[in-house]
C-alpha cells in the first residue's frame, strides 16, 4: 500500500516514512515501545460528524449512542462524551468507565444479556436506562428497583453480519425478546409502574449493505405499533442498534451513510406516522464507524524467518493484542511504516510470540522486503482491539 493510497487525510506519507495526524510513528514506537496502539482525536471526532450530520439531514430528533464495546479507551469515551454523544453500554464495567469519563447517568444505555441481581441492583443505583433482554431479566429488576424509564430489546428474526459469532438477532440468538412475549413484558412493567419507555434492536456487527437494517427496522416499528395499540404506550425513543460496518479487505466497499440515513429514517418516518407513533427520538448505536480508522496497531519485527515452505515475519504483538484475525479471521491492511515507497514485492505470514499456532496476524500478505527492526502498522484497528486484548 504505498502512500498515495493510505485510506485518509490523518495518515501521511512523509519521505517514505509514515505520519500519524503530524507525528511520526517512528517516534511514537521509540518513545511508547511497541506494540502500540496509537488513536486519532480529529478522526474520531470527524466520523462521529459525518453520521450525524447525516442523519440530521433527514429527521431532526437524532441520539447516537457510542457503542462503548468497540473501544473503551478512557480518552476515547471522554472525546465522545464532548462530542455530545450518548453511550451504550453492554456491562457493569462499561457503565463504570463512561461515569468516569463524564457521562451523566442519563446518557448511558446498559443493553446486557445474563445478568446477575447484583449487576441490576448497580445498575439501578447508578441512575442509567436500563434495556431489558429478557422477562426474567424484567421480573428481577422490578424486584429491586421499578424505574421511570424502561426500555427492551427485541429480538426482530433478523440479523446480519461480518461472521457467525457476531450476529445478534435471529433464531439462533441468544439476545432479545421474542415478538409473541414482547407485549407480556411491557405489560408487567406498565402494570408495575413504568411510566416511559423505550423499544430496542440490535442485529449484528460489520454490516455494508443497507437491507439488513431496513428489513430489521420494518419489523420493529411494525412490533411497536402493535404494543401501542394494545397497551396505549408510546415511546420516548427508538433505538436501532449499531452494526455500521467499515471495509477491511481491498474487496469490501464502504456503506454509503448518506443512503443508509436517508433510506432508514424514510421508513422511520412514514411508519411512526401510520402506526400512530408521535415523534420518538430515532437512535443508533455506532461503535465500529466511529473508532475502527482512527486506531493503528504498531508493531515492531524482531524476527524474520525463512522455511522451505513460508517466509514469516515474528513481531511484538500478538492474538493478546490483537484477536480479531485469530478469531474471526478478520483482514487487517498492513503497512511497513519505516518503508511507504518500497516495492511491495515478498510474501510473509505476520506471526505473533504468542506459543499458539493461530496467533497468526496476517497470511500470505504482499510487503516490501522486510528487515528485523522495520515497524508494521496495522490499520483498521481502532475496533474491537484495545477492547478484546489481554490487559
Amino acid at each position: 500500500m504505498p502512500g498515495a493510497n493510505l485510506p485518509h487525510r490523518f495518515l501521511d506519507n512523509r519521505g517514505g516514512l509514515l505520519y500519524i495526524d503530524g507525528v511520526s510513528a517512528a517516534e511514537l514506537a521509540d518513545k511508547f515501545d511497541t506494540p502500540l496502539y496509537v488513536l486519532i482525536e480529529n478522526r474520531i471526532r470527524e466520523n462521529y460528524r459525518r453520521l450525524k450530520d447525516a442523519l440530521l439531514k433527514y429527521y431532526d430528533k437524532v441520539r447516537i449512542y457510542y457503542s462503548a464495546k468497540a473501544n473503551t479507551n478512557l480518552a476515547v469515551l471522554k472525546i465522545l462524551e464532548s462530542e455530545g454523544a450518548y453511550l451504550d453500554a453492554v456491562s457493569p464495567g462499561e457503565v463504570f468507565l463512561a461515569l468516569k469519563a463524564g457521562f451523566q447517568p442519563d446518557r448511558i444505555l446498559f443493553t446486557g444479556t445474563s445478568v446477575r441481581d447484583d449487576e441490576l441492583k448497580f445498575l439501578a443505583e447508578s441512575g442509567v436506562i436500563i434495556n431489558i433482554d429478557s422477562i426474567s431479566q424484567l421480573r428481577r429488576l422490578l424486584k429491586i428497583h421499578v424505574p421511570e424509564l424502561l426500555s427492551f430489546r427485541v429480538n426482530p428474526e433478523v440479523g446480519a453480519g461480518h461472521h457467525e459469532h457476531v450476529i445478534t438477532a435471529g433464531r439462533n440468538s441468544k439476545f432479545g425478546i421474542w415478538e409473541s412475549d414482547i407485549v407480556e413484558a411491557y405489560r408487567i412493567a406498565l402494570n408495575a409502574g413504568v411510566k416511559r419507555f423505550g423499544i430496542h434492536m440490535h442485529i449484528g456487527s460489520g454490516i455494508l449493505d443497507a437491507e439488513p437494517f431496513l428489513l430489521a427496522a420494518e419489523k420493529l416499528l411494525k412490533i411497536a405499533g402493535q404494543i401501542h395499540n394494545k397497551l396505549g404506550i408510546t415511546f420516548e425513543f427508538m433505538d436501532f442498534g449499531g452494526g455500521l460496518g467499515v471495509p477491511y479487505s481491498p474487496d469490501e466497499k464502504p456503506l454509503s451513510i448518506d443512503d443508509f440515513a436517508g433510506r432508514m429514517l424514510s421508513l422511520f418516518k412514514s411508519r411512526v406516522g401510520e402506526y400512530h407513533l408521535g415523534e420518538p427520538l430515532f437512535c443508533i448505536e455506532p461503535g465500529r464507524f466511529i473508532v475502527c480508522d482512527a486506531g493503528i496497531l504498531l508493531t515492531r519485527v524482531n524476527t524474520v524467518k525463512i522455511t522451505p515452505f513460508k517466509k514469516f515475519i515474528g513481531v511484538d504483538a500478538g492474538f493478546n493484542t490483537l484477536i480479531r484475525p485469530a478469531m474471526y479471521g478478520s483482514y487487517h491492511p498492513i503497512i511497513v511504516a519505516n518503508r511507504l515507497n518500497e516495492p511491495e514485492k515478498e510474501v510473509y505470514d505476520v506471526a505473533g510470540p504468542l506459543c499458539e499456532s493461530g496467533d497468526i496476524l496476517a497470511r500470505n500478505r504482499v510487503l516490501p522486503e522486510i528487515q528485523e527492526g522495520d515497524l508494521l502498522a496495522i490499520l483498521n484497528a481502532g475496533a474491537y482491539g484495545f477492547s478484546m486484548s489481554s490487559q
